[in-house]
């Protein structure tokens, strides 16, 4: 959970945003957020390397600015901390082509956690269950039996891979 307050100037006080995201497991993002927080706070650099808090200031801009807006959202005095991860890297030519795709990429996972939270919520409001006899159960365990499979045979792919013929052919069995 993500709550802050910003101010644009010392007058207009910004409207409060919170965001929760539990996505379930589904994807990466709460692995990648203690992943980063970890390393911003044993290197003391809380805001130049980006973690959960920027993620809020992101979120934050895109319901303050609209969608994609990212210059808009970085021209904004009250959203400045998303803009402190870069600043090592502003001489280079490229910078702000590399900014914008790190925070579109970076909008993207959020908003697939998100998506995956609202399925989630849904789910459980209409107290959805797993019907084992559906026809996708039957697929899901295929797709299992399959992954299993192939992990198994990993190895194989590697030798095959380096020139080894028996294994190729064990493989292409």
């Amino acid at each position: 959970e993500a709550r802050a307050n910003g101010r644009r100037d010392d007058k207009a006080e910004k409207p409060r945003f919170m965001f929760n995201i539990a996505d379930g497991g589904f994807t990466e993002l709460h692995t990648l957020w203690q992943n980063e927080e970890r390393a911003a706070i044993s290197s003391g650099k809380l805001n130049e390397i980006w973690h959960r808090r920027h993620d809020y200031w992101l979120l934050a801009g895109i319901v303050l600015h609209g969608y994609a807006r990212w210059t808009d959202i970085q021209n904004d005095g009250a959203f400045g901390v998303i803009n402190e991860p870069f600043k090592g890297e502003a001489s280079k030519g490229n910078f702000l082509e590399m900014k914008n795709k790190f925070l579109a990429r970076r909008f993207k996972l959020l908003e697939q956690a998100l998506v995956i939270e609202e399925q989630l919520r849904r789910a459980a409001y209409l107290n959805m269950t797993q019907d084992p006899s559906h026809p996708a159960m039957a697929l899901n365990t295929r797709f299992a039996e399959v992954e299993c499979l192939a992990e198994s045979h990993q190895h194989l792919s590697k030798e095959s891979l380096a020139g080894n013929k028996p294994a190729n052919a064990v493989l292409h069995k």
